[in-house]
């Protein structure tokens, strides 16, 4: 299967392809092959961009892609798709501290909406577990783990979320905490926030893409 995939992409490496286009040259593993104007294929997990065109998801014969225009799906053996001129905006993001200084903002966690809370602090996204549960989590299949908290030791389950989104930005596959302490929002710690640089301004949070 592997082979298979990169005798294919070096094919169509060979195929000339206009400027600001964008090819499916095969799927290895998780990973997209794809193909940027007439540049050599390159592997693009979830999450990760090409040209400011980010990859949303991989199955075994197509990929769902997003850029200033949308998403949409690219699959093996269809013709180049136009990404647009402006494929490569920034994605960025303002947020505004409430009253008590903390950076709150309705978000989703695979698709389901959630309040969050910006924690510079937090290595990983942290979710109490009776969120967890409603939004269909299943603890019982995280990795448990021990957590130093100001109340002592405390007991908690080592999650991936298929996706974690807040306004225009989006990460997938992030790592998150499950706890047994109720939360009041989930809490977005650096397993989301590191791809993006935070500049502080009074109380506006700018978060743009590195």
């Amino acid at each position: 299967m592997q082979r298979h995939a990169l005798l294919l992409a070096a094919l169509l490496a060979t195929a000339p392809l206009h400027a600001q286009t964008l090819r499916l040259a095969g799927i290895l593993g998780g990973k997209a092959l794809m193909v940027s104007g007439s540049s050599a294929p390159r592997a693009v997990a979830p999450g990760e961009s090409i040209d400011g065109v980010r990859v949303i998801s991989v199955s075994r014969d197509a990929v769902v892609i997003e850029s200033v225009g949308g998403r949409e799906t690219l699959r093996l053996g269809a013709e180049p798709v136009s990404v647009g001129t402006h494929a490569s905006a920034p994605q960025q993001l303002t947020l505004y501290a409430d009253a008590r200084g903390h950076f709150v903002s309705n978000g989703q966690i695979n698709g389901r909406p959630v309040q969050t809370m910006v924690d510079t602090g937090a290595s990983a996204v942290s979710i109490g577990r009776a969120e967890a549960e409603r939004l269909g989590i299943r603890v019982q299949q995280g990795q448990p783990v021990r957590m130093q908290t100001a109340n002592g030791v405390a007991e908690g389950w080592r999650v991936r979320l298929d996706s974690v989104r807040i306004g225009a930005l989006e990460q997938r596959n992030v790592e998150a905490i499950i706890t047994n302490e109720p939360m009041p929002y989930v809490l977005l710690g650096n397993s989301f926030l590191k791809p993006y640089e935070m500049t502080r301004k009074g109380n506006e949070l700018l978060l743009q893409k590195r």
